[in-house]
């Protein structure tokens, strides 16, 4: 015999899911439908070339709506409980503002959280990052989660990402010890620096030189200890995003290799 109670709990227990999933799909319903009232299509064409979406390029595939960030920012405070299911979805949407849009809302959230919710965020980001895959997302997001959730514990992940195959997740390592930076440790910044030192990719040369750069301006003698036995090695981008403050006259003895 069927145990009607036990239907009932199991039919209560599916209809409570299925109501929530229905209210998780109009929400992002009207969420993207808003997203679309605030698209720009001239800016849009701009954005498609600045963040190199052609065949081949970096950004190979990617579809801008013509949104700016500050509209984003304000569209994310207006939505801060988006559950991870709906966030999950925009960060895998082909649309670059869906994908920032949930990135933005994520770091409220892990901001906001307590050290369980905090966990599950950063281990959620690790687990898209193939679609966190634009510097602008990267750059962004990777000192807020990833670089404030290792703070406190051991930095390997890091030192996995930066020998990964995928530009982004290289990029993700670098980024996310501007966070150390900002609380005046560079040690793990130049020994991720210096594994990427030949790093291939633009994108990548100009990260870590951003970085080296950060790390002089709150302590000089680190990043020119680490410069005077790198940079004769270190791509030319690099090298000059490194020294980009430096005095002139200091500039060019660098660039020439008279250091």
């Amino acid at each position: 015999m069927v145990d009607q109670g036990a239907c009932e709990v199991k039919d209560g227990v599916l209809g409570s899911h299925q109501a929530k999933e229905a209210l998780m799909n109009r929400s992002l319903e009207k969420l993207r439908s808003k997203l679309r009232t605030m698209a720009d299509p001239e800016k849009a064409k701009v954005l498609q070339r600045f963040f190199k979406t052609g065949p081949g390029e970096y950004g190979e595939g990617d579809v801008f709506l013509g949104i700016q960030v500050p509209a984003l920012r304000k569209l994310a405070k207006e939505n801060p409980d988006l559950d991870e299911a709906a966030l999950q979805v925009l960060l895998r949407s082909s649309i670059h503002e869906e994908r920032m849009l949930s990135l933005l809302i994520l770091i409220q959230k892990y901001v906001r959280g307590k050290d369980e919710e905090r966990k599950k965020i950063y281990d959620f980001y690790l687990e898209n990052t193939s679609f966190i895959n634009n510097w602008d997302l990267v750059d962004l997001s990777a000192e807020h989660v990833v670089g404030n959730f290792l703070m406190r514990g051991s930095r390997r992940p890091l030192y996995l990402l930066a020998k990964s195959r995928s530009l982004w997740e290289r990029r993700i390592a670098i980024l996310a010890t501007f966070h150390f930076i900002k609380q005046h440790e560079f040690s793990d910044t130049l020994k991720i620096a210096a594994i990427l030192l030949s790093d291939k990719e633009d994108l990548i040369q100009k990260a870590v030189g951003w970085m080296l750069r950060e790390v002089g301006k709150r302590d000089l003698e680190a990043e020119e200890q680490f410069l005077r036995k790198s940079y004769q090695k270190m791509p030319r981008t690099m090298l000059r995003y490194a020294i980009e403050r430096f005095p002139e006259e200091k500039r060019k003895q660098y660039l020439k290799g008279e250091m």
